[in-house]
């Protein structure tokens, strides 16, 4: 099946499912396994500076921009969610204008730090510096105070329930610069990115939800920046700085196949193909130095995926486990 093909077919399944009205709770939704065909051209468009963006919310929806969005139930909606992206230099804020539902009688409102898709959570727990339960925002538990909500990536997703026709909510988004990226969702399938940790014992996830081609062109690793190797080095067993390239059909890297590993400086391209429908590269630093990598990464063409490869991993990529 082809990747336009495969795309077209789960959103014709997604949107039957929701006319239909028989969604599953979105964390355990199989069918939204391209969530990137719901970025509509419209919205990708240049607005002016003193222009404010407004639209209402679907009960299943994807926003790429700053504005007013606003949701009112025209009938029961149980299970809903609206997926955040921006840029991988920024962050999501989240302000809440109103909210009108009723949190007693089973309604809620509930803002996530990252993305959740077939249970699977983007950034995953162990690359995220909050504790899972202090990712969850929930405007219904008592702290309803807390009207503004900051993400830690470029990626935040918005879970609500409303039972009466008529209530809903409205909110504001804005973005913000954040000027050492980490933990990154692309919103394209080609691109170019410069990952840098200074001096943070953390782990660093750039996500492309497309099979692609990566190629690295610079990687600076504190603790060999000054040291000339005369041996190449065959294995990172123990190695406390390095960079990692992960495959697989999985959302949470933790969970995907390694398909290889780098734990030293070097300058000049080195490249692989991935027949995943997911890759990402991530850097693990133990916070003992700046750590860099700059790499470029294009969609593979259907003609690439269907032409044998040496260094193929697309018998791993749909593993079930």
């Amino acid at each position: 099946m082809s990747p336009g093909f495969k795309v077209q077919l789960h959103l014709a399944l997604l949107w039957m499912v929701i006319l239909q009205g028989r969604g599953r709770y979105i964390e355990q939704n199989e069918i939204i396994d391209d969530v990137f065909g719901m970025l509509n051209s419209e919205l990708k468009r240049e607005l002016s500076e003193d222009y404010i963006y407004r639209r209402s919310l679907k009960c299943i929806d994807m926003l790429s921009l700053d504005g007013q969005f606003t949701f009112t139930a025209d009938r029961p909606q149980l299970n809903c969610a609206t997926f955040f992206i921006s840029s991988p230099d920024e962050i999501i804020t989240i302000e809440y204008n109103y909210v009108n539902i009723d949190c007693q009688g089973g309604d809620f409102l509930k803002v996530f730090d990252g993305w959740i898709l077939r249970g699977e959570k983007f950034p995953s727990t162990i690359d995220h510096l909050l504790p899972l339960a202090e990712r969850y925002i929930d405007f219904c538990d008592g702290s309803g105070t807390k009207t503004v909500f900051r993400s830690s990536q470029n990626v935040a997703m918005l879970f609500f329930r409303i039972h009466m026709p008529g209530n809903g909510f409205s909110l504001t988004v804005t973005k913000l610069i954040n000027p050492f990226p980490c933990n990154v969702i692309s919103q394209t399938p080609d691109g170019r990115f410069t990952m840098v940790i200074p001096h943070q014992k953390r782990n660093c996830s750039f996500s492309i939800i497309y099979p692609v081609e990566i190629k690295l062109s610079d990687l600076s690793l504190g603790h060999f920046n000054n040291l000339h190797l005369k041996i190449p080095i065959t294995s990172c067993s123990g190695a406390t700085d390095f960079i990692e390239l992960l495959g697989g059909n999985k959302l949470d890297p933790s969970r995907m196949y390694p398909v290889a590993d780098i734990c030293y400086s070097f300058s000049g391209p080195a490249q692989m193909k991935v027949g995943c429908d997911n890759t990402v590269v991530r850097m693990v630093s133990s916070g003992k130095y700046i750590n860099r990598l700059t790499f470029e990464y294009r969609q593979l063409s259907p003609r690439e995926l269907e032409k044998p490869n040496r260094n193929s991993v697309e018998d791993f990529c749909y593993t079930d486990d």
